[in-house]
């Protein structure tokens, strides 16, 4: 009796959910029965039937109002092509300082892989970097912390004239546990944070003169007095520039632009033709190695020996490297020729090895990571984590093309480095670690949800 009693309430069971099946497909279908009129009005208009019955489903949905909104996906993995084109320029950037720095290493400190060791830890310090950003930098927090985080950094570079080191008569670096920090590098990450945030509070406003140009500028001088005070002209030449790429990101009015830029080729004008005077307003102002930068910049042949030597030499190394290079490790003017060729000049022991088709490739692999990271900042889920990409993204690319112009004579001499190519550990740790940051964006997409 117990087995048919239960065969029983499960055949009731059975039948009182086809029941409620059918009267809920029989009120669906009530909601979106067409009319006779509406049948034959399709018809004659040639619309099938079941497109009327799905935009009477349209029309339903709008009747709850029931809005659309954007959904925001969590994805398994990182940009997995980013992340290829970073580990890329990484290690070629870690071999390519063993080839340029062995014999300068060797000469000053009896060990030809001084350089070499120091930046492979300097590499694997970068690369955890990258890995703990890319999972805990979320950009939420990001975004609720930007103010801090360029204050304290603003307060760090202005600290670091007083209790820093002095290096080649400027004072850029402090120590830290051990370690020689230079705090502007930090500085330009605050900067896009900062804007972000900025951007993203402000939307329309940024078109207007108080908010678009006024407070940008004032936040670009209140980082170069830092920056001044330490002498560092090339890092405030591309923090200015970075704040310019953030405001045109932010739809800052293109006049405004269209008047810097006359503004600036009257300037280049005027150094041009008036380079005595420059150079004589650089020594009063106590930037005496900028004014010799200047004009060796015009004719490095005016001081061969000294302030010229170096841009003479990348120009001999960039030449030597013909079609195909010399080949790998075999540069000369690395051999106490080139000033510190590890540093801002590996571009031209790259040339002087890989000649122009290696330096081709290595442009092209910069170029498709900065596409990369467009794409990224294109899928991005929010407003500020797209801005931060972005600019994280141009902070690369101005660096990058900068370092080409200053190596070739393109540009005066300004100490700027090269991405993943040049020596430095402050440099490279931060620039990890910001690949981090847009590794942890890429985690996330939006999507439109009814």
């Amino acid at each position: 009796m117990a087995e048919k009693s239960g065969a029983g309430l499960n055949k009731n069971n059975s039948k009182n959910i086809y029941n409620n099946q059918i009267n809920y497909n029989t009120r669906q279908t009530n909601n979106t029965r067409l009319s006779a009129q509406q049948r034959s009005q399709s018809a004659a208009q040639g619309i099938p039937e079941h497109t009327i019955i799905n935009m009477a489903q349209v029309n339903s949905l709008k009747r709850r109002k029931k809005p659309v909104t954007e959904e925001i996906r969590y994805r398994e993995g990182v940009d997995r092509l980013f992340l290829i084109f970073v580990i890329i320029l990484l290690c070629l950037g870690t071999v390519m300082i063993f080839s340029a720095s062995y014999a300068n290493a060797l000469q000053y400190y009896g060990d030809s892989y001084f350089f070499a060791k120091k930046q492979l830890m300097m590499a694997g310090l970068g690369i955890a970097a990258m890995f703990i950003m890319s999972i805990f930098a979320d950009y939420r927090y990001l975004e609720k912390l930007a103010v801090p985080i360029f204050l304290g950094t603003l307060f760090l570079n202005y600290i670091t004239p007083f209790i820093g080191k002095v290096t080649h008569g400027a004072t850029r670096w402090i120590m830290i546990f051990g370690f020689q920090l230079q705090p502007s590098e930090f500085m330009k990450l605050a900067v896009v944070i900062l804007f972000a945030f900025y951007i993203t509070k402000l939307g329309d406003k940024m078109k207007k003169i108080k908010w678009g140009i006024v407070v940008p500028i004032l936040i670009i001088a209140s980082i170069a007095g830092a920056l001044f005070m330490q002498k560092h002209l090339s890092g405030l030449i591309i923090i200015a520039l970075l704040c310019v790429a953030m405001m045109l990101i932010g739809e800052t009015p293109g006049i405004f632009f269209g008047i810097g830029g006359a503004a600036a080729t009257l300037g280049v004008f005027y150094v041009i033709n008036y380079t005595d005077k420059i150079i004589e307003i650089l020594n009063k102002i106590g930037m005496e190695h900028a004014g010799k930068r200047l004009a060796v910049w015009l004719d490095p042949f005016i001081d061969p020996r000294d302030a010229g030597h170096q841009i003479i030499q990348s120009l001999y190394a960039i030449g030597s490297g013909g079609l195909t290079g010399l080949g790998w490790g075999q540069s000369r003017q690395k051999f106490l020729y080139l000033p510190e060729p590890q540093n801002d000049y590996i571009f031209a022991i790259l040339c002087e090895e890989l000649g122009f088709i290696g330096a081709i490739l290595i442009i092209a692999l910069f170029v498709l990571l900065i596409w990369r990271g467009f794409v990224i900042a294109y899928h991005a889920p929010t407003k500020f984590s797209s801005v931060v990409v972005m600019g994280i993204t141009v902070k690369v690319a101005l660096q990058f093309i900068l370092n080409i112009a200053v190596v070739t004579n393109i540009l005066p001499a300004t100490g700027i480095p090269m991405p993943f190519f040049s020596y430095g550990g402050t440099a490279l740790i931060v620039l990890m670690a910001e690949m981090g940051i847009i590794l942890s964006i890429s985690r996330y997409s939006y999507q439109e949800k009814p």
